[in-house]
């Protein structure tokens, strides 16, 4: 999305195609030019900017030029100007061509109007635009549209949610033969006994009911676990459910852990994944709070160290 994060990945070695589909700056267009990432264009205007930053930074840049077809976000929406800002981009000095896209606004609502009529327009101009130039890359598909039909794929697809392993229908992954990439995991850092009518959390939203046992975990709304989920979801401990009890804090949540318990400190808490054979997926979490299960992902924060595990 930014040519910031074009940079960090080439400073972790990533020496794959990248391609920036956001807006940019002037400074911006420089600092993607230099990590040799592809750019998005739709107006004249802007591919003088981005040309001149190719220029000042001594790299040339790959130009990907976007119609709005009907999402309504970035990108022209005539298709006579997008072949004019194509072709200007093929003349420039300092800039290259390399594709035309689009973005579906309704490939995850299977049976609409709206898709079938985005792809149409399209195609059409992507059929103009290899006229002009017969080697550049034309691309559409989301991970819904994927999914959904063949005939968008053209020459190359942009998963984004489904690259996590989850559903872009918001449905169980495992229907797709999608396998979720991503757990999110913390530890219990205390149990402590609560007597009936005594909180947890801010607000006191929750009171014990009864004697129990209440388990606190480090990680809260500023490591991404949204506050809507307070009194409002499970945690795994020993491969059971615990429910999520009290207001979510900016650095701890609390569960309940019931009457009798052999959940001591420094347990393994899961709270998108699987343990012992029981799972809460992520399209769970983001039912339970209205959202979609991107939005739960993309949420996480810096703070949670990320591990990464190949099988």
């Amino acid at each position: 999305a930014a040519g910031d994060e074009a940079a960090a990945l080439r400073a972790e070695g990533v020496d794959g195609r990248l391609l920036v589909m956001g807006a940019l700056t002037g400074a911006e267009a420089a600092t993607a030019a230099a990590a040799i990432a592809d750019v998005v264009a739709w107006d004249e205007r802007f591919v003088e900017e981005l040309g001149a930053a190719a220029a000042r930074s001594g790299h040339p840049l790959r130009v990907h030029v976007k119609l709005d077809t009907g999402m309504g976000r970035l990108g022209t929406k005539d298709p006579d100007a997008a072949l004019s800002v194509c072709e200007l981009v093929a003349r420039h000095d300092s800039l290259g061509l390399a594709g035309v896209m689009t973005h579906f606004a309704t490939a995850d609502e299977p049976g609409d109007d709206h898709f079938p009529a985005q792809l149409r327009a399209f195609r059409e101009f992507a059929a103009a635009a290899k006229r002009l130039e017969p080697s550049l890359t034309v691309h559409a598909a989301n991970s819904a549209a994927v999914f959904r039909e063949p005939a968008s794929h053209f020459d190359m697809a942009r998963c984004g949610i489904a690259i996590y392993g989850l559903d872009p229908f918001g449905e169980d992954a495992a229907g797709r033969d999608l396998e979720p990439a991503l757990e999110l995991r913390s530890y219990v850092a205390e149990v402590k006994r609560f007597e009936p009518g005594e909180s947890a959390g801010y607000g006191r939203r929750w009171s014990a009911p009864e004697p129990t046992s209440v388990g606190v975990l480090p990680i809260g709304y500023g490591d991404g676990v949204r506050r809507a989920l307070t009194n409002n979801a499970d945690v795994l401990v020993r491969g059971r459910r615990r429910p999520l009890v009290g207001t979510v804090s900016m650095d701890n949540v609390t569960i309940d852990l019931g009457t009798e318990t052999d959940v001591v400190p420094g347990d393994p808490a899961v709270l998108i994944g699987r343990q012992d054979g029981e799972r809460i997926a992520c399209e769970e979490v983001a039912r339970r709070i209205d959202t979609i299960n991107y939005e739960v992902t993309t949420a996480l924060t810096s703070r949670v160290a990320r591990r990464y595990v190949r099988s």
